[in-house]
């Protein structure tokens, strides 16, 4: 049996956590950066820092590529997008069921 296809719930679990927000938006004007670059200036740990992009690189949120002995990260706005436009479905299955609900109610 296959498993389900998860849809943009990876990517919502991923951005539920406000130090991977801020990761992605260090990330998101589009420069890749290394981990110690991302941890400088911080209380997070190179440790922590690997932690979330790794949770992040997961929901397909960053893409690494490796430089050298390091690892560069760089912000993939593609999940964002579906996500968008995920909520943008449900937000429009809303409308209609409240306005199903609203004529019902005024009928």
């Amino acid at each position: 049996m296959s498993r389900p296809d998860p849809g943009p719930a990876p990517v919502f679990a991923a951005l539920g956590d406000p130090t991977r927000l801020v990761l992605l938006a260090q990330l998101s004007d589009g420069a890749p950066r290394s981990i110690s670059a991302l941890s400088a200036g911080s209380d997070l740990t190179r440790q922590a820092v690997t932690k979330h992009l790794r949770v992040l690189e997961k929901a397909g949120l960053v893409a690494s590529v490796r430089v050298g002995r390091e690892s560069r990260f760089e912000f993939r706005p593609e999940p964002v997008a579906d996500a968008r436009s995920y909520l943008d479905t449900v937000s429009a299955q809303w409308d209609t069921a409240l306005a199903r609900l609203r004529a019902f109610v005024e009928a």
